[in-house]
């Protein structure tokens, strides 16, 4: 899902995974409210400064090391770390010439 550069990532709202990935940032309990209505699990380790520590799934925790290597790859790629392309669609083509070529080396 294509958002705009200035909008926050909890904006993509009609994205319907089954787990949420995050850091110890995005452990809120008005995030937590929703993602448990929504049916999503959150795999986000509790801060330590929570009164209730809750559970987290620390083997599906350890994949998030994965896709932010990923994506530090993919911003290796000038015309994808600054967007000059306007249409989403020009764009989305270069996110896919990118990354066959990271996962082709």
């Amino acid at each position: 899902m294509l958002t705009p550069g200035q909008d926050h990532d909890l904006t993509c709202e009609n994205a319907d995974p089954h787990a949420l990935l995050g850091d110890k940032a995005y452990d809120a309990d008005p995030l937590l409210d929703t993602l448990a209505r929504r049916g999503i699990t959150p795999v986000i380790p509790p801060k330590a400064n929570r009164k209730v520590q809750r559970a987290c799934d620390y083997a599906l925790y350890c994949e998030r090391n994965l896709i932010e290597r990923f994506f530090n790859k993919l911003k290796h790629f000038r015309a994808i770390a600054t967007r000059y392309d306007k249409l989403a669609r020009n764009f989305l083509a270069g996110v896919h010439l990118a990354a066959a070529m990271i996962l082709l080396n």
